[in-house]
C-alpha cells in the first residue's frame, strides 16, 4: 500500500458520547466525513472506544478508515488515546496510568492544551511532556483570541509535532481544522507519521460569530445537559 496525503481529524464527538449531549450518531459521522473527503477519522468520545466490526465495515464501504481512539479523563485533565493496548471503559486514569498507555502502537496526544476550561492542561502538559506524543493545535482560534500560541511554544520547547483537529460537537464543525498525514491508509502507519511528524496542517481563524455558537453549544451540553445542534 503506497504512502500518500491523508485527510484526517483525530479527535470528534458522537451522539455515543456518555458525557455530551450530541444530536448526530457515529453512522451520520462517518457519511459526513466521507463527504468532505477524509480519509481516516477517530472518534475520541468520553471515557470510552465508539468502535464496532459493524462501524468498521460501515466506514470502509465509505471509503474512511476508521481509528479506535477516546478523550480520557487524567487526575480531571483531558488526554485523548488512539489505538489503546487496552479497553478504557469505566476505569479512571492517572499520570502514571498514562505510562501503560504510551506504547508503541498507541499515541497521545494533548488536546486543546491551552483552551479556557478546567479540563484543559496547562502546566500539566509542562509537568508530563514526556507522557505525549503530540499536541493538538485547536480548532478554536481566531486572530484576537488564540491558544494555540502556547501550544506552538510547547510543540518547539518539548519538540512535539503539533496535529490539527476539529474537536467536533456539531457535523458542521466538521472540516473546520484538520491535519494531512502523509502515511498509508492504515492505523499503525497513520501513528508512526504523525510521532514522525510528516504531517501539514489545515486551519484557519473562526469568524466570532461561529466562535460564540461553539461556546454556547458547550454550555447547553454542560450546564443544562440540552442536545448540541445550534
Amino acid at each position: 500500500m503506497a504512502q500518500r496525503w491523508l485527510k484526517v481529524d483525530l479527535h470528534i464527538h458522537t451522539k455515543e458520547d456518555p458525557k455530551d449531549n450530541i444530536t448526530y450518531d457515529a453512522y451520520q459521522l462517518i457519511v459526513k466525513a466521507a463527504s468532505l473527503g477524509f480519509q481516516a477519522i477517530a472518534i475520541t468520545n468520553h471515557n470510552q472506544i465508539t468502535i464496532s466490526p459493524e462501524l468498521k465495515d460501515f466506514a470502509e464501504n465509505h471509503q474512511v478508515h476508521l481509528l479506535p481512539g477516546a478523550e480520557i479523563s487524567c487526575e480531571g485533565r483531558h488526554v485523548i488515546i488512539i489505538n489503546p493496548p487496552f479497553n478504557l471503559a469505566g476505569q479512571k486514569f492517572t499520570w502514571s496510568d498514562l505510562k501503560e498507555l504510551k506504547q508503541n502502537d498507541s499515541l497521545i496526544i494533548a488536546p486543546h492544551p491551552y483552551f479556557p476550561g478546567f479540563r484543559s492542561l496547562f502546566e500539566r502538559l509542562d509537568y508530563y511532556h514526556y507522557l505525549f506524543d503530540a499536541i493538538e493545535f485547536s480548532a478554536f482560534y481566531n486572530r484576537f483570541f488564540n491558544p494555540n500560541k502556547k501550544a506552538i511554544e510547547a510543540s518547539l520547547k518539548y519538540g512535539k509535532p503539533l496535529i490539527a483537529c476539529s474537536d467536533t460537537h456539531n457535523l458542521w464543525q466538521l472540516g473546520t481544522s484538520f491535519t494531512l498525514v502523509e502515511a498509508e491508509l492504515s492505523t499503525q502507519s497513520i501513528i508512526q507519521a504523525i510521532k514522525k511528524n510528516r504531517l501539514k496542517l489545515a486551519c484557519q481563524p473562526l469568524p466570532l460569530v461561529t466562535m460564540a455558537r461553539i461556546m454556547i453549544n458547550f454550555l447547553l451540553a454542560d450546564k443544562l445537559h440540552l442536545p448540541l445542534h445550534i
